[in-house]
């Protein structure tokens, strides 16, 4: 099975059913179907072939669904940039897997001249420009009809590019095996039934990120799906409340925006058949709040660049599990997907056993096909892949029902004293006490302890106490909870965190501000 075949039979089955309705209007089934294979066999007529990259740099709109679909449909290989990145990363990106077109909204044409150069063909939505083809003349001079392509499971569909918060991004080889493994996934483990033309998908945040994987999921089986511009949490509860929207899927940033509205109950929300999260962990307390003010419906998914989610799905049932009698639930990443397998590794590649904290591994047709470009011939690199299991690179554990534990990133552990300190455990008693909105702690350069524990917080919106008090609070807290080496030697009190690309706090600037302000 191919993105296209499915594209096609959604065009015939539900023609006259709307699929999209976003800030460029609304479309059908057919409308929709129409304009990708449109797209589709326009990017043929310039000569591609079979897995030819094309770059798409575009934010939420109709036409995002249309050339992610159309792209994969023409049996090329997509290759989204992050409109949150820098150019200068767009320009390493487009070198490395080179393309030889770019599509893009023409909001992003001047940042995009450094990129321009290494293309061969330009195709410009919502303007117009000199030495580009403006999309829609580009879709209307084809046929609407399905295009007839052999594409085999194995066929590249795109190349996804890790954020480069830590070095250069890597590229990672997905195939439509891979896709059609999530989509599987995410109807029997996230989503939990077959969605229907009475559900309505809430593209809420950046289609780029989290809530793009749910695309094709939905539009296989006829749901509607809904796209806003930009995240804005009012909007959001209009749309669930007003207009009946049932599923959308937040990164836990977006969560806590969505709980410092004001005059919000279950009962505002009461529509909301499905609230997923994924990107970072929530912690109990943040959960706990979500059900007394947002949803009981909540899960949460993980997965990564090298082996596209879901991984795992911690699922509704195991949230209730974890408020009424096993708290400690919450903190888990949840169980293997139907057609996942993971283990947990020393550093020599043995298992370990259960509750013991090592490598997590995971198996299965998830996992990519390689890294692509300067990555995949980097022997450092390419090894991450052995005897089919990816070292994910993340850290954790299993517990005897199978559930797994995050506990951080390899490169996140704080090594103090000798010791080996989990900043997620940290994090997960920091944000008990009652003023904290979020929290990151890190590891900062010590001369004598080789690194310091040090956390930054946020307060919630109506926090009134005295940031001296707040601090005070923290390091009792910690005192109370958790042994002496792992408290915090450090507490800052930051006004809003700084995001990455995906919508994560990123650590690497807050580690830099820092080491910046100490002339480290």
């Amino acid at each position: 099975m191919d993105v296209g075949t499915i594209v096609a039979r959604s065009m015939r089955r539900y023609r006259d059913r709307i699929a999209l309705v976003g800030p460029d209007g609304t479309k059908t089934y057919g409308e929709v179907g129409s304009r990708i294979f449109q797209l589709a066999r326009a990017l043929r007529s310039l000569g591609l072939e079979t897995e030819d990259r094309v770059l798409d740099l575009q934010s939420n709109q109709n036409t995002y669904i249309e050339t992610d679909l159309g792209i994969s449909s023409s049996g090329l290989c997509r290759v989204a940039l992050n409109y949150r990145l820098h150019p200068n990363d767009w320009v390493r990106i487009t070198k490395d897997c080179g393309a030889k077109v770019l599509i893009l909204d023409a909001k992003f044409w001047d940042d995009a001249a450094p990129v321009r150069e290494f293309v061969e063909h330009i195709i410009v939505i919502n303007g117009d420009a000199q030495g580009a083809i403006p999309y829609e003349k580009f879709l209307t001079k084809e046929s609407t009809e399905p295009l007839k392509i052999d594409i085999s499971p194995d066929t590249l569909v795109s190349l996804n590019y890790s954020s480069g918060t830590t070095g250069n991004p890597k590229g990672a080889i997905r195939t439509h095996r891979n896709r059609m493994v999530s989509l599987g996934n995410i109807v029997t483990d996230i989503f939990g039934r077959t969605p229907n033309e009475n559900d309505i998908w809430v593209h809420a945040g950046p289609v780029t990120h989290t809530s793009g994987l749910f695309v094709l999921p939905f539009f296989t089986f006829g749901a509607k799906q809904v796209i806003h511009a930009k995240y804005e949490p009012e909007l959001l509860l209009e749309e669930i409340e007003s207009r009946g929207a049932n599923a959308t899927a937040l990164v836990p940033t977006m969560v806590a925006r969505l709980l410092t509205l004001d005059g919000i109950s279950p009962d505002r929300f009461k529509n909301l058949k499905m609230l997923g999260y994924a990107g970072a962990p929530m912690t109990p307390e943040q959960i706990r709040e979500c059900f007394e003010n947002i949803t009981t419906h909540m899960v949460q998914y993980y997965g990564l660049v090298e082996a596209i989610p879901p991984v795992t799905v911690l699922s509704e049932a195991d949230h209730r599990l974890g408020l009424e009698k096993s708290p400690e639930v919450l903190t888990s990443a949840g169980n293997p997907c139907t057609t996942v397998e993971i283990k947990i590794v020393d550093d020599s590649g043995n298992e370990v056993a259960n509750g013991e904290i090592g490598e997590v591994i995971t198996r299965g047709d998830l996992v990519m096909r390689g890294y692509y470009g300067a990555a995949g011939s980097d022997p450092n690199v390419t090894k991450v892949v052995r005897d089919g299991w990816l070292h994910t690179g993340d850290l954790g554990r299993l517990d005897s029902d199978n559930r797994l534990y995050l506990v951080d990133r390899k490169g996140d552990m704080i090594i103090s004293g000798g010791y080996n300190i989990y900043p997620r455990e940290i994090e997960d008693v920091i944000a008990e006490v009652s003023e904290i909105n979020e929290v990151a702690v890190l590891g900062a350069p010590d001369k004598e302890w080789g690194q310091r524990v040090t956390a930054f917080v946020s307060l919630k919106p109506n926090s009134t106490l005295d940031e001296k008090i707040v601090v005070e609070n923290i390091l009792e807290h910690c005192k109370s909870k958790m042994a002496s080496y792992k408290k915090p030697k450090d507490v800052f009190v930051v006004k809003e965190f700084p995001l990455n690309s995906t919508g994560k706090i990123s650590k690497k600037t807050l580690k830099l501000q820092l080491e910046k302000d100490r002339g480290v």
